[in-house]
């Protein structure tokens, strides 16, 4: 009988003794908050953040809204970004934007989960309208030598990106190539207009060289990355009649491409410019078939609430239509005068303004 009661007592204990550790489990053990996940598909919500490791190398820091310090590509995903653009340039004199400068960044950007596009200058420094130089190594080199270089360049840059495992959604051929590619000499400086250029001041005055310049990047990015797409970019999105010029000339020359990429700076009258890019976007698809995109976008970083809306419209309206692939701001994270570009989204304490509001999933 005795031992009956100590093993009913035994029994008791160890269940009384659960319950006690299971109460105490429940109340010492710390809550934690779900992960936070980010949408990093679909439409893409792009900054091109070129500048970024020259400004940290400086001394730029950045704070998010309470001001806390924080690395620049994980406050841009927190708020909204989930893509980069980054530019490369062959052999820029102080490293920056060449291989191993993007190879820096794409590295940081696919670890934080970004889609990832790749902006081939095709020069030592900036190309746009204005200037679309040669690079110093390529001035010599004969027509055919130069689609090798160019060739050369684009799997060198891609070949590096892909022993480390970064995979480019996008390959942009040539950066703003309105005014052709590989200038010989430098137009910028006699005045020449979009109207001079349209009349022949590109390589050697010939489109079928144009085309093939941008013919043979693409075909080694291809060789490299089969399923990135081809993008080529030009400016002057409000600019229907500038499209339609080099989108003809696309065309007539069977240039290899997946897109046709824009970039639009809006003026004081930013509404009628947003809608002049969207009708400037369904032309493009309805004349060539390309899918399109914004590729640059800026708007002044003293007027924030006006660069919300505007930015906001042109996402909307942009998301629409389910061919265009994404806007990307130009270099959204610049502050404080920095290079004296005042197109920034950032105040002068390194804090995101309102605009970024814009790049927020919906």
């Amino acid at each position: 009988m005795n031992m009956t009661i100590k093993k009913i007592f035994a029994v008791m204990m160890l269940i009384l003794s659960m319950g006690l550790v299971s109460c105490n489990s429940d109340k010492d053990t710390p809550s934690f908050p779900d992960k936070t996940t980010y949408d990093m598909t679909g439409f893409a919500r792009g900054a091109d953040v070129s500048w970024l490791t020259e400004m940290e190398k400086s001394g730029k820091k950045f704070y998010n809204a309470d001001g806390k310090e924080m690395d620049c590509l994980t406050l841009l995903r927190d708020l909204g970004v989930n893509s980069v653009r980054l530019r490369v340039w062959v052999n820029p004199t102080d490293g920056w934007c060449g291989k191993q400068d993007v190879l820096a960044k794409a590295l940081r950007a696919k670890a934080l989960g970004f889609r990832i596009m790749i902006d081939f200058h095709y020069s030592d420094t900036w190309t746009d309208p204005g200037s679309q130089m040669k690079p110093a190594a390529w001035k010599s080199l004969s027509f055919e030598g130069l689609k090798e270089a160019i060739a050369d360049h684009t799997k060198d840059v891609l070949n590096a990106l892909k022993a480390d495992g970064i995979t480019p959604e996008w390959i942009q051929i040539g950066n703003e190539v309105t005014s052709g590619l590989l200038w010989d000499t430098d137009t910028s400086t006699s005045g020449a207009t979009w109207d001079a250029v349209k009349d022949g001041v590109t390589y050697k005055a010939n489109e079928s060289n144009f085309a093939a310049f941008l013919n043979a990047g693409s075909a080694a990015a291809r060789g490299v990355f089969p399923k990135a797409k081809i993008v080529i970019h030009l400016d002057g999105g409000a600019n229907a009649n500038r499209t339609k010029w080099i989108g003809d000339i696309l065309q007539k020359y069977a240039v290899d491409y997946d897109v046709l990429g824009l970039s639009l700076y809006p003026d004081s009258d930013w509404s009628r410019e947003v809608t002049s890019c969207i009708e400037n976007m369904k032309d493009i698809k309805q004349n060539y078939g390309k899918d399109v995109m914004i590729c640059e976008v800026g708007m002044p970083e003293d007027d924030p609430a006006t660069a919300k809306a505007c930015l906001t419209s042109l996402m909307s309206q942009s998301k629409a239509l389910s061919y265009c692939l994404g806007v990307f701001y130009w270099e959204p994270e610049c502050y404080g005068g920095w290079e004296n570009y005042g197109l920034g989204a950032f105040n002068d304490n390194g804090q995101p303004t309102a605009a970024m509001d814009a790049f927020a999933a919906k």
